[in-house]
């Protein structure tokens, strides 16, 4: 039994030492574009740290006022962002000179499902050690949706000298009331929108 052992030792031995059949290789490596050398490639590097405290105007993007809607006019909306921004130290020019940011804003009515639940109480068990169960003579709680209308009020700024997006935000707010409480809202709604400008 030992002889067989050293027979099969010996010809695993010799099968290791015959030459291995698969041979490494592999094609050169393409040469580069001519190009390559004097191309930059702004993508392959990290964009630089914006400045917010640079941007100190702004104007309307193209001149133009937000468009207004059946919600709310043109000259209200302009109000409301006017005010926004003016509480993020954002001044409005009012000459030819050219601005540090260019604004544009829009307020659309858009649909929103809520939900609430109905809950009438407990009956016999009521409550036990794991918290408000709903056992035999306990009532189960109504869920109901509902559609709503809110309005959603959207501010992008812009650089002025690139044109390239700084921030863009947007709020909701209810679309219900008079006209006094609807200004009011969209009030609420831009310095919402701008609260957590600039970003830390």
């Amino acid at each position: 039994m030992r002889r067989l052992g050293l027979i099969l030792l010996s010809l695993g031995l010799g099968a290791c030492s015959s030459p291995n059949p698969y041979v490494a290789a592999s094609a050169p490596m393409p040469p580069a574009p001519a190009q390559a050398a004097t191309t930059f490639d702004a993508s392959a590097y990290p964009a630089p740290v914006r400045d917010y405290g640079a941007y100190r105007s702004w104007g309307w993007l193209n001149g133009q006022l937000p468009a207004g809607t059946a919600w709310a006019d043109s000259a209200q909306i302009a109000e409301a962002v006017s005010g926004a921004l003016d509480q993020r130290g954002l001044r409005p020019l009012h000459d030819n000179r050219v601005p540090d940011l260019l604004v544009s804003a829009d307020v659309r009515l858009e649909k929103r499902l809520r939900q609430v639940q109905d809950d009438y109480g407990y009956g016999y068990s009521g409550y036990n050690r794991y918290g408000n169960g709903y056992g035999m003579y306990n009532t189960v709680p109504v869920v109901r949706t509902y559609e709503v209308t809110v309005a959603v009020a959207r501010i992008s700024l812009f650089d002025a000298r690139t044109r390239q997006p700084v921030w863009s935000t947007s709020a909701e707010t209810t679309s219900q009331g008079s006209l006094s409480e609807r200004a009011d809202s969209l009030r609420k709604a831009m310095q919402k929108a701008m609260a957590a400008y600039p970003p830390s």
